[in-house]
């Protein structure tokens, strides 16, 4: 029965990883709920979908906007009842190359208003549904220049302090969460999307399968860790 089938939600998922997450978990059988900002993009990518017989809905969401992550999972809980698979994949890459002291400090505020309170808000508002039905797998797409030893080098200050932070978040709620929820990070590597730009060597689909066996994990799988290519990594 449809009825039956789980619901996973992914953040930023008009384009680039979050759209092939989305694409991957309808095929696979999940009944998917597509957020971003923009209703005119989320609605166009996920009529599309639907062309394809994707079972993809559109909810609007902006990560920056407390409010709005109250709305949307008043919404969610209204029309599904549930949440059995959250991604947290809205982020931005804002840095120019500038030292972190020379930077406008906007520019850090606005990243880790994204990267890091985005998904410390999603969670506080969606892991409720998933502690009413006792389970739930949680991922956050994190990034290798969020590992510890990534900070012992300058660049991409902004960036950096994002993801390291949002890996923490990931540690401490997954040492919090009780049932059987599961809250871990994935580096999806470097990847030919908007953000990553055309060089790079890893198409958005072989990340996306890297990723969303995280999503399938039974209750014996990992909590508070962080992936890469299915393989375990160093915080």
């Amino acid at each position: 029965m449809s009825d039956e089938k789980q619901v996973a939600l992914v953040t930023g998922g008009n384009r680039g990883i979050g759209y092939e997450l989305v694409k991957q978990l309808a095929s696979s059988g999940f009944k998917v709920i597509l957020t971003s900002r923009s209703s005119e993009t989320g609605n166009k990518v996920t009529g599309e979908l639907r062309e394809l017989n994707m079972d993809v809905s559109f909810v609007l969401m902006d990560v920056d906007d407390p409010k709005s992550i109250e709305q949307a999972a008043a919404k969610v809980y209204e029309q599904h009842g549930r949440v059995d698979v959250l991604i947290n994949n809205a982020g931005v890459y804002l840095d120019e190359h500038k030292h972190l002291l020379d930077m406008d400090p906007s520019v850090i505020e606005k990243t880790m208003k994204t990267n890091f309170f985005g998904p410390l808000y999603v969670m506080r508002s969606f892991i409720p549904l998933m502690e009413k039905r006792g389970y739930g797998r949680i991922i956050n797409i994190s990034s290798e220049y969020g590992e510890m030893r990534a900070l012992s080098s300058q660049g991409v200050g902004a960036y950096k302090l994002s993801k390291f932070s949002l890996n923490g978040l990931t540690q401490l709620i997954a040492a919090e969460i009780k049932g059987d929820i599961k809250i871990n990070a994935a580096d999806p590597g470097w990847v030919s999307t908007d953000m990553g730009g055309p060089s790079a060597p890893r198409t958005p689909e072989e990340t996306a399968k890297s990723i969303l066996w995280l999503a399938t994990i039974g209750p014996e799988g990992p909590n508070g860790k962080f992936f890469r290519d299915k393989k375990q990594i160093d915080w």
